[in-house]
């Protein structure tokens, strides 16, 4: 049999057992179900026990007839085992009705605290469920709170912080919040969301560039008036220093010298351009992986507004407007170049040059086209060296405007040749060649900086006391003022340009050389073939006389306003043709007078007797030609010029008369009254200071000496004291004196010398 257990549970130890127990202790966060377990544990070892009972009750009843067999063989013990027996059956059926009440009470409460269990079990997991929705909801907050910032950061212009916050956004780390389908609603919408970062930065660089397009001319304008100013304070220096006449602006002396002044022409006092907007959407753009968008963008709305900047018909008047616009566009577009990494390149802003620059060169020929005024080249001129000068200093290629310019200055050259031309052949027509007059000191220092004379005579003219008549008149001075305007204007127009038609002194060397020659020397040819007056044609003599001396100024004059070492090189004679026309028209008038002295009937070619004195007309001839020749406002040798030139036509005159068709014949009387003519002539050279010009009545004299015309035929004596005698000459005058035998063998004789 199996060994029997010594513990007894009975109905009121359990019942104690379960008043010990607190299942729900206030003290205490846990309830205390664990102790029921040894109470339940003995309550199911008492059934087991029961039924352990009842099975033995069992075999106790089918082994009574063993046991009554037993007892009765054992009867004491049977008795007693019985009594026992009813005993554990009377505890038994007790034990097992309280075992049942137990149970029933074990059972009921048990439900209950199942059922605070359960109750308390999903009251903590709803519990957790909401704290876990709490924090989700909360996240989700926060999550939210980031896309409406990244709304409001889109709407003030951070696109940056607006796309790092979308970054976060996407690298948030897994946890509840990651499968949430809100925010995988936030995560498909991340892509909308940097479109909408992409268009408002778009927008904001579109924006920026018409506000770019709006300030370029003043960017254009500011740069140039600094360039303008600092040329200006170039050449001052260069002025000051011979050691810096060759050098210009934008050299490397000038570029040393000017970098303690240079200004930045983005942002100055007069313009300030922010470049943010553009590195912004640079930036932004780079992050989103659409540079190359973007640059493409800002190629075609470059070119567009390049396209913009040069109307189809480009008035000339609106040069200066449109060349700042250029000006300033590319110089932001080299700011634009220089400071940011990858965006632009050098050809496509090579190629907007280019483009800009053949529309410009263009417009500027076909806005020429017909124009007559030298001084609209020269606006132009200056217009586009301070354009090019600018841009230069950018780096930007200028060679064709260079060439713009070369062509413009041969258009300009031309015609302010001929402009000039024409004013120099209006003031020497016009002119009415008289001295002009110095009313006042002022006005002859004016007088004398304009005109061109040698030191000597603009100092002993500056040393007179005015009012005073000035040995030119008044052509003279407005041809200086003229040339000398055309070669400020000349060298004016190439002041800037680095670029030179070959050699440019050479060029206006050629130019002044046509303006002396075909228009100052063809008009006072022209002039002087319609004068008739003596003194004006004197004058032009003394003009031409000025302007031959002042030739050597006019070349050093180029010189010293320029500052160089070179002299122009000019026509060696450029007056030599009219002043030799003037010379011979004063020469032509005044022996056109004097055929008026010269009749026929003065003389009696057969006269029977000499004359004592000389011929009556001969002493109106002489004061005549000493009164008029002495009046000459002309130079000492240009008036023994003229006397040399009329004694020489009076010589000739009494020559014909003694060899010429006119008279037929003559006797020796009539050859000596003309050797008396001859003496006294000879005087009144003489007495007038012209003794050196007696010569010219050498040949004449040589043949009224009639008496000697057997030494003449001697070769020896001829060549040695009769060399001006011409034997053709000898024989014409013999001719008219063969009536003696002696005259004709003397005649023959000479002819043979013929």
């Amino acid at each position: 049999m199996p060994p029997r257990h010594n513990h007894q549970y009975t109905p009121e130890s359990i019942d104690h057992q379960l008043q010990q127990i607190h299942l729900l202790d206030s003290s205490s966060s846990s309830e205390n179900l664990e102790q029921l377990g040894p109470i339940i544990k003995q309550i199911h070892a008492s059934k087991q026990q029961e039924v352990y009972l009842r099975n033995l009750q069992a075999l106790v009843e089918s082994k009574d007839s063993e046991i009554e067999s037993i007892c009765t063989e054992n009867y004491q013990e049977f008795i007693s085992s019985v009594s026992t027996l009813f005993t554990v059956k009377s505890y038994t059926n007790s034990l097992r009705e309280k075992i049942v009440t137990l149970d029933e009470s074990v059972a009921l409460l048990g439900r209950g605290l199942v059922e605070k269990k359960r109750a308390l079990l999903q009251t903590k997991k709803t519990a957790a469920n909401l704290d876990e929705a709490i924090d989700t909801l909360q996240a989700c907050l926060k999550l939210l709170d980031v896309v409406d910032r990244i709304g409001d950061m889109i709407r003030e212009g951070r696109f940056w912080s607006a796309l790092r916050s979308l970054e976060d956004i996407q690298a948030t780390p897994l946890n509840a919040l990651s499968q949430t389908p809100l925010y995988q609603h936030i995560l498909s919408s991340l892509p909308s969301l940097r479109t909408q970062v992409q268009d408002a930065v778009t927008a904001s660089m579109k924006q920026w560039l018409l506000e770019i397009r709006n300030i370029t001319g003043t960017v254009g304008r500011a740069a140039i008036e600094a360039m303008g100013a600092r040329t200006r304070k170039w050449r001052t220096r260069r002025e000051k220093d011979p050691m810096l006449r060759l050098s210009c602006v934008g050299s490397a002396v000038e570029m040393v010298t000017n970098e303690r002044s240079d200004i930045n022409i983005m942002c100055c006092d007069t313009v300030k351009v922010d470049f943010q907007p553009l590195y912004q959407c640079i930036h932004t753009y780079a992050s989103l992986e659409s540079l190359d968008e973007l640059r493409s963008s800002y190629q075609a709305d470059r070119k567009a507004q390049s396209d913009l900047i040069l109307p189809l018909t480009l008035p000339l008047a609106s040069l200066p407007d449109v060349v700042e616009e250029i000006c300033g566009f590319f110089i932001i577009e080299s700011h634009v170049l220089e400071t940011t990494s990858g965006f632009r390149s050098e050809q496509e802003v090579e190629e907007l040059w280019d483009a800009v620059v053949a529309r410009l060169t263009s417009a500027v020929r076909s806005a020429l086209t017909g124009e007559k005024d030298p001084d609209t080249f020269l606006r132009v001129k200056e217009c586009l060296t301070s354009f090019v000068t600018t841009l230069e200093s950018y780096s930007y290629s200028t060679q064709p405007l260079h060439t713009l310019m070369l062509a413009l200055f041969e258009k300009f050259a031309d015609l302010l040749e001929s402009q000039c031309g024409q004013r120099l052949e209006e003031a020497v027509l016009e002119d009415d060649y008289l001295p002009m007059q110095a009313s006042t000191a002022s006005e002859l220092e004016s007088m004398l900086n304009e005109v061109w004379l040698i030191s000597a005579e603009r100092g002993a003219l500056a040393k007179r006391n005015t009012p005073l008549y000035l040995p030119w008149s008044q052509s003279f001075y407005l041809c200086c003022r003229d040339i000398r305007i055309f070669i400020q204007k000349f060298y004016h127009f190439v002041d800037g340009v680095s670029q030179h038609h070959g050699n440019i002194d050479d060029l206006l060397s050629r130019y002044l050389d046509k303006l002396l020659l075909n228009h100052i020397g063809a008009s006072i040819s022209k002039r002087l073939a319609g004068t008739s007056v003596l003194s004006q044609i004197a004058q032009v003599v003394t003009n031409l006389e000025l302007f031959t001396k002042g030739c050597s100024e006019l070349a050093r004059y180029p010189t010293n306003l320029r500052q160089t070492t070179q002299l122009i090189r000019l026509a060696s004679s450029p007056f030599s043709e009219p002043f030799a026309k003037a010379c011979n028209r004063i020469t032509a008038l005044i022996t056109s007078k004097l055929d008026d002295f010269f009749d026929l009937s003065e003389y009696a070619w057969t006269p029977q007797t000499r004359e004592g004195t000389p011929s009556m007309y001969l002493y109106e001839l002489m004061n005549w030609l000493t009164t008029v020749v002495d009046s000459l406002a002309i130079e000492e040798s240009y008036k023994d010029d003229a006397y040399k030139a009329a004694i020489g036509y009076i010589a000739e005159s009494l020559m014909n008369f003694m060899i010429g068709p006119k008279v037929p014949a003559m006797n020796e009387n009539a050859i000596a009254n003309i050797a008396t003519d001859i003496t006294f002539l000879e005087a009144e050279i003489t007495r007038i200071g012209r003794s050196h010009l007696n010569s010219t009545f050498s040949e004449l004299r040589a043949l009224v000496l009639q008496d000697k015309i057997q030494e003449y035929l001697d070769p020896q004596v001829r060549q040695t004291l009769y060399g001006d005698i011409k034997p053709r000459r000898l024989q014409a005058l013999l001719e008219k004196l063969k009536q003696g035998e002696k005259r004709k063998k003397e005649a023959e004789a000479v002819g043979r010398l013929v």
